[in-house]
């Protein structure tokens, strides 16, 4: 079959790129997801595929323990599930992308209209073209010439076009709650055709500082919540340090900070001549991908209260939990989907792949934990270009994921007319 994908691929390129571009079009911000998974939605339709369309509810997702999204209300953004029923007897695997976007920020930092999907010298740019609606093409894509070649798979196809990702997972984490779970899973992230068989986790936190008002002329009467913040900070900074010095996986080799501590936001204090009465810092904390969430917790509940300061004594920071996560995942090196796509890759491009270390979070964390379903981070986005300004994707990458996916797809799922197919070639 190497040959028949590879012709149909190059006969089908403008068609991909057609449709990526109307993709990239529709605007799926947070909440306004509704017209992008239309287009999927017919898509898999027009594939033969059992579609199932649902807006995310119920009190089993929002009381779930890994529910972070900002809004309890999903209207206006549909899940898409697309269904490719094998023969039987092959291994089933999920195709996870997701949708949303994040926004476009500030317009004057883009030389175009963030959704325009134009095409330039071998690159299509746009809000999302590369985190991560490139990636979700180049898996419909596979899908569509697989069809089309008359491939019949043992295994199940399970195509995802999830919402929410970019809050935390809860459109993955109602795939799986509404019965979604497959043997693996393929999770096309903007990789830079780089495969992450490791996700680090994240948590977001707020931690407030107190201090003593007085006025500033006679500020030492006071004490500055800036002041005692900074000694918070240099905290952090130290437990980074600690828990990134414990890390010797090899896949990490080429990141500086494995799980970084990132301190996103300081607020605090009302008026120049008063002292700061209270800080309030905002941040992320990276999680191993071998790593609980709850011991990620404690160790910065530790750092906090091993403050070595008198007024923390007294009036110790206040450490909370808040908003977005993203569960932590892996799986196995040696697992049967990693030699698949590894084999996959080298037969397509002719060389090894690089395999790393996911610097973030992903949705494989709560399909690996919560669905059962191991999974593996690979696809064809510019991994610096997301959520950038001017975000692009370059064409060929595209295309070269969706060749690449359709033979994993079928070494991983089984054939069940390989016979024929071969005596066609």
């Amino acid at each position: 079959m190497k040959e028949q994908v590879k012709q149909w691929m190059r006969e089908h390129r403008q068609e991909a790129i057609d449709f990526l571009a109307q993709v990239v079009q529709a605007p799926s911000v947070q909440g306004k997801e509704a017209s992008a998974q239309k287009l999927v939605a017919d898509k898999l339709a027009s594939l033969g595929l059992d579609v199932d369309i649902w807006e995310p509810s119920g009190e089993e997702l929002i009381k779930h323990p890994y529910f972070c999204s900002p809004r309890t209300s999903f209207e206006g953004s549909p899940n898409v599930v697309g269904v490719w029923k094998g023969e039987g007897g092959g291994k089933s695997l999920i195709l996870n992308g997701h949708i949303d976007v994040v926004p476009a920020g500030d317009l004057d930092q883009w030389n175009d209209d963030p959704f325009s999907g134009k095409v330039e010298d071998g690159k299509m740019y746009g809000r999302g073209v590369t985190d991560m609606k490139g990636g979700n093409i180049a898996m419909l894509f596979a899908i569509k010439c697989l069809k089309e070649l008359g491939v019949r798979l043992k295994g199940d196809i399970i195509f995802q076009s999830v919402v929410e990702e970019e809050s935390g997972g809860s459109g993955t984490l109602s795939t799986v709650l509404r019965g979604y779970k497959a043997d693996a899973a393929l999770i096309p992230e903007p990789t830079q055709m780089k495969i992450f068989p490791k996700q680090q986790g994240s948590m977001w936190f707020k931690i407030k500082v107190k201090g003593r008002s007085a006025h500033g002329g006679t500020r030492y009467e006071g004490v500055s919540a800036i002041e005692k913040a900074m000694i918070v900070v240099d905290a952090i900074r130290k437990l980074e340090k600690e828990r990134n010095e414990r890390i010797t996986d090899p896949l990490y080799k080429n990141i500086p900070i494995p799980i970084p501590i990132n301190v996103g936001t300081i607020q605090g204090g009302e008026w120049p001549s008063s002292v700061p009465d209270l800080v309030e810092l905002q941040g992320r904390m990276g999680v191993a991908p071998d790593e609980e969430m709850k011991d990620a917790k404690q160790a910065m509940a530790e750092a906090l209260a091993a403050l070595d300061d008198e007024w923390f004594k007294q009036h110790p920071p206040q450490l909370e939990w808040f908003g977005a996560q993203w569960v932590p995942g892996m799986i196995d090196s040696d697992h049967e989907l990693m030699n698949h796509l590894i084999h996959s890759y080298r037969s397509v491009l002719g060389e090894d792949p690089a395999i790393e270390a996911s610097p973030w979070g992903t949705d494989g964390g709560l399909l690996t934990r919560v669905g059962e379903t191991p999974s593996i981070v690979f696809g064809p986005g510019v991994t610096s270009m997301a959520h950038y300004p001017n975000e692009y994707i370059e064409l060929d990458r595209v295309m070269e994921c969706a060749e690449i996916m359709a033979h994993t797809i079928m070494h991983w799922c089984g054939v069940a007319n390989e016979k024929t197919l071969t005596a066609e070639r």
